[in-house]
């Protein structure tokens, strides 16, 4: 049952990629939704063994490849936290599947995008049952893999094709960060299995490494390095531009990019490393900062976008933001109760995006929408249900995970450094919580409450979506109304032992008990900045008072300016990387060593010479006698003389003046 919950999906994305043009698309889709739903049912009865019986699984295949030193292993490690990822992938797998069935049904391509999907879960699968780090990365570049083939699906698209690009190449900057954190474990550890590094990782708290001539402890490079790895998959501040261009791909691929796989690998890495990443100061206060900038940032970028996927992206940004400086907290149960609830209300606000945009043929700016809510009540309620669960209204999916890591963050006190960090992701964090509040209703006020910015001939063509994309809605719907209520006390409930075996906790970095009894203002300040949000989005929608007074304020003109253009990260890359790198790559590679070196050494200067050597002895060819004598003599005298000439150079030089000549 557990090989089969990997190897289903695998099973699955081979026959529609390989046989798509034989089945047809009724016949892939039937075959992955299939896969993807017996994955999904596979799951649940494993979370049930796994988390409610209180048992771990371990098994071993074949081996993968040996050395001196090390043995690695085709093995997979069923244990709780794994358990968790699994329904959350294979359940928001399984509603993308049957949810892609409707929307993507006149696309020629089905079978070809049904199969990309079914890779992915394959990919993410494979990373969360990992049992050492090799075959963790085996998957981390799957997915990697996977989410450029998705982007890219409508490859004849120019920004599909850009977007693509961009989201690899970025990926692959922290993909070097992994790489050189298991350089690093394989150095100090001389294995990849995550129970021997784990059971070796205190005794070795004092070792040292140098890099670049600097010492440093070896822990916290091996933890800055994860989390490299853990900034280009999740999209922190920093390697975060990929994940709003990521939105050119179809809609499906968008709620499983942002839901269930891509970004969920990054959070998943830093608390699989638990047990390593707890000893090192450092690399918990980079989580920290690095967490809490990315929450406030994507926040403030998402007020002013007017694509009505991509303020639902950086919303994903903001999000993982939490969950990053929540486990730097050394609260990892928390942080997986966050990712748990988010999947479940942003693959909602995706899918329910994606209805939208399906009835409103392909339009996703915002600005051209306006009162869709008499076309699509059943969508506005979804929507307005995702929306509410991701600002944190209270008793919703969202309030139970977030409202409770700002009550973390308040309580949490750092003895070994100066700053205390927890009083910095607290306001952070509930500044992400007004702009979250106002983004989210501005999108609905512009989407379905607004007056119609198109005219009556599209409005005759708007109607609600099937039921076959109706239906994985509802059930997300539900989940994101009762999901944290019912599953609080599993995840960070007083006394719990449910991640005794799974997520390590240092003794004296436990803090969410202190939160169960902080100050009463603290835990109603969340709610009050929300309800702020709704209503500046409220009155500036309704221009209760004139947007000019704001523009008419310098400082505040300048401080718009920047959040509308996202903080120049995407124009400081292209001055200071992008373009450099292109220019060298045109005037210095191309130019001087492709078109200039190599082809004159190459093919084109070989023919120039012999361009040359023809044209010398075509003219030498010239009929008279005398021209022939005189040659004759010539060569006879330099091969009569070739003794008293000593000096080869003089030779050398004679040659090229007759040349010449």
């Amino acid at each position: 049952m557990y090989l089969l919950i990997i190897i289903l999906p695998l099973m699955g994305s081979i026959i529609s990629g390989f046989s798509g043009r034989w089945i047809g698309h009724y016949g892939a889709c039937v075959i992955t939704t299939t896969c993807v739903s017996i994955s999904m049912i596979f799951s649940l009865l494993a979370f049930f063994e796994i988390s409610i019986a209180n048992t771990k699984i371990f098994f071993s295949l074949s081996p993968w490849f040996f050395s001196e030193i090390v043995h690695v292993y085709w093995s997979f490690l069923f244990d709780k936290l794994t358990s968790v990822m699994l329904i959350v992938i294979t359940i928001i797998s399984t509603l993308v599947h049957i949810y892609s069935v409707s929307y993507m049904s006149m696309d020629p391509h089905m079978p070809r995008f049904m199969a990309f999907l079914e890779i992915f879960t394959f990919f993410m699968l494979m990373l969360v049952t990992a049992d050492n780090i090799i075959q963790l990365f085996l998957g981390w570049e799957g997915v990697g893999l996977a989410s450029y083939l998705l982007i890219n699906f409508w490859f004849t698209r120019l920004a599909a094709n850009r977007s693509a690009i961009k989201a690899i190449i970025l990926n692959r900057i922290g993909d070097f960060g992994l790489l050189l954190a298991i350089l690093a474990i394989l150095a100090t550890f001389k294995s990849f299995n995550y129970f021997t590094i784990f059971s070796l990782v205190p005794f070795i708290i004092n070792d040292t490494i140098y890099i670049l001539g600097m010492e440093c402890n070896i822990l916290t490079f091996i933890g800055i390095c994860l989390f490299i790895g853990a900034i280009g998959k999740s999209a922190q501040l920093g390697l975060h531009t990929w994940l709003p261009d990521a939105m050119e791909g179809p809609t499906p691929v968008s709620a499983l990019i942002h839901a269930a796989t891509m970004v969920t690998a990054g959070i998943f890495l830093v608390i699989r490393f638990s047990p390593l990443i707890e000893y090192s100061e450092i690399t918990l206060a980079l989580l920290i900062l690095i967490g809490a900038i990315t929450t406030f940032f994507a926040a403030m970028a998402g007020t002013f976008q007017h694509d009505l996927k991509k303020v639902i992206a950086y919303s994903t940004c903001s999000q993982l933001g939490y969950m990053v400086f929540c486990c730097g907290l050394s609260n990892y149960n928390l942080s997986i109760f966050h990712l748990t609830n988010h999947a479940f209300f942003k693959a909602l606000l995706f899918l329910s995006a994606g209805s939208v945009i399906h009835a409103l043929s392909d339009e996703q700016d915002m600005r051209r929408m306006g009162s869709i809510i008499k076309y699509l009540p059943t969508t506005y309620s979804l929507m307005l249900i995702g929306t509410l669960a991701l600002i944190g209204f209270p008793f919703l999916t969202g309030f139970y995970s977030k409202d409770v890591i700002l009550e973390v963050s308040s309580v949490f006190r750092n003895n070994n450094l100066n700053i205390n960090l927890g009083v910095i992701c607290f306001w952070l964090g509930n500044l992400a919580v007004f702009f979250t509040a106002y983004y989210s209703f501005r999108l609905i006020f512009l989407t379905f409450l607004n007056n119609a910015n198109y005219n009556r001939n599209q409005s005759s063509l708007i109607k609600e979506s099937s039921y076959i994309i109706l239906i994985p809605l509802i059930l997300l719907g539900l989940s994101s109304i009762f999901l944290g209520y019912y599953s609080k006390e599993f995840f960070i409930g007083l006394g719990i032992d449910t991640w005794n075996s799974s997520i390590y906790f240092y003794p004296t970095h436990i803090y969410f008990l202190e939160s169960e009894f902080s100050n009463i203002f603290i835990k109603w300040i969340p709610f009050w900045l929300s309800l702020c949000g709704i209503l500046v989005a409220s009155i500036i929608n309704f221009q209760i008072f004139s947007i000019n007074l704001i523009k008419k304020t310098l400082i505040l003109n300048y401080l718009l300016y920047l959040i509308n253009k996202k903080w120049y990260f995407d124009i400081l890359y292209n001055r200071v990387i992008v373009f450099p790198l292109l220019y060298f790559g045109y005037y210095m590679s191309y130019k001087n060593l492709d078109r200039g070196f190599i082809e004159l050494v190459g093919p084109f200067g070989i023919s120039l010479i012999i361009n040359k050597l023809v044209y010398l002895f075509k003219n030498i060819q010239t009929g008279q006698l005398v021209h022939y004598i005189f040659f004759i003599v010539l060569n006879l005298s330099l091969i009569l003389n070739y003794s008293i000439i000593k000096n080869i150079l003089l030779l050398f030089f004679y040659f090229v003046i007759i040349f010449f000549i």
